[in-house]
């Protein structure tokens, strides 16, 4: 145990070396700030942002046209030398009606990465007052990207809100997939429904388990959707969420 004196100096000791560092905290805040004036001023898209820095944290605030912009300029400012962390504050300035924002990104979502399973992804959107909530399950971290990046270049978008879940990577599911996708398209019934690039019917597999989300144009061919998916050897389980084209308030 250290006499009292001792205990004594090395409380003193750390207290001055807390307000040695507290002190050469904002030590380069002029260096920070020139070079955030410097990459503000050199994108035209950032012309009405400003930025105050203290102890190395630079605050964002003023406007930009797009979401997309607002978050380009917070990843250009943290990779400056010496900054600690960014506080964005910027406000997007366009605005867009909440219903017609939904339906341009719903149309936009529904054909995005065709040619890349989008059969396998069921992505569900929100929108208030500008603030885009985005949930649902997609096959791999590319998809996933794909419609983040769609929804933060939309003008309007003031704010996103990802609950997007990427699903396990697993070869057995990968396979189910293929064989439930086969067994719903190919059944004569459903075949129309290949023809829509869009993939009406989502097939969305999780650890055996199966899940059919979309848009069908009759009950009857709900029901065959569900037992095609069914006789699939290996599906654990099959949750029948399609909707009846006409029907999705009722």
């Amino acid at each position: 145990m250290l006499p009292r004196r001792n205990v004594l100096l090395v409380v003193l000791l750390s207290v001055g070396f807390a307000w040695s560092a507290l002190a050469q905290g904002g030590r380069f805040d002029p260096q920070i700030q020139d070079e955030v004036q410097k990459v503000l001023q050199s994108n035209p898209k950032f012309q009405n942002v400003h930025a105050t820095i203290e102890d190395g944290i630079v605050m964002l605030t003023g406007t930009v046209k797009l979401y997309f912009d607002k978050l380009e300029a917070e990843k250009k400012i943290k990779h400056v030398k010496h900054v600690e962390g960014v506080r964005n504050h910027i406000e997007v300035e366009t605005t867009v009606p909440d219903d017609v924002l939904l339906e341009k990104l719903a149309n936009k979502l529904r054909y995005d990465r065709i040619g890349y399973g989008i059969m396998f992804n069921n992505l569900k959107l929100g929108v208030q007052n500008g603030v885009v909530t985005v949930s649902g399950e997609v096959r791999d971290y590319p998809a996933k990207d794909s419609a983040l990046a769609i929804i933060a270049t939309e003008p309007g978008v003031k704010d996103v809100v990802d609950d997007i879940k990427v699903l396990p990577v697993s070869t057995f599911d990968d396979d189910l997939r293929i064989k439930v996708a086969r067994a719903i398209y190919l059944h004569p019934a459903l075949q129309k429904y290949a023809i829509d690039p869009q993939a009406p019917i989502r097939i969305v597999v999780n650890n055996g388990h199966v899940t059919l989300e979309g848009v069908v144009d009759s009950a009857m061919d709900k029901q065959i959707a569900g037992m095609q998916a069914s006789s699939v050897p290996g599906v654990f389980s099959v949750e029948n969420n399609l909707i009846v084209a006409g029907k999705e308030g009722k």
